[in-house]
């Protein structure tokens, strides 16, 4: 065998060694995401990830405006329209009074309010259930993994999200 073809097999070897963890840590991920935002549905009365993320939003900035997420999020404004709809009709956000044209400013009710703590504090409670028994350093450095892991996903040069560092998103 050649040196060549020592090198090329090596090579082609590691990289499927590579792709093969880039696809586990990728199922890992996807599993975890669907964990947290399948499961939740049917506890929190039917609150979507997307009506999660966008009742923590309104949560923080009260009086914000549908083009206010629209651009947040960086989705059309009819999806935004949507899912407000849905959100004042099911008692969640109500509109406040303002100029038509500039859209009206949104707040949570109070019953929104509870919805989103409701789910929020059942999706603290189904992580805390997956490390209650993982001592400090363990989870010391899974924190420290998982930032670093999104520090490398996340260049400088993109937009930072607006629901860092808030478990309500």
């Amino acid at each position: 065998m050649s040196f060549f073809t020592r090198v090329y097999s090596c090579l082609v070897q590691h990289n499927r060694q590579s792709a093969d963890g880039v696809a586990r840590v990728y199922e890992e991920f996807v599993l975890l995401v669907r964990f947290l935002t399948s499961g939740a549905r049917a506890q929190d009365s039917g609150l979507s990830l997307v009506q999660h993320s966008l009742l923590g939003f309104i949560s923080r900035n009260p009086g914000c405006r549908a083009t206010d997420i629209s651009e947040v999020f960086g989705v059309h404004r009819s999806t935004v329209s949507r899912q407000l709809r849905h959100a004042v009709d099911a008692g969640w956000v109500e509109a406040e009074s303002g100029p038509a044209r500039a859209g009206h400013p949104l707040r949570l009710t109070d019953h929104g309010a509870a919805v989103l703590e409701g789910a929020v504090m059942r999706r603290l409670d189904d992580v805390r259930s997956g490390i209650d028994r993982w001592d400090q350093d363990d989870l010391d450095r899974f924190v420290h993994l998982l930032r670093r892991f999104r520090t490398g996903v996340y260049s400088d040069d993109r937009t930072p999200d607006q629901n860092d560092g808030d478990c309500s998103a």
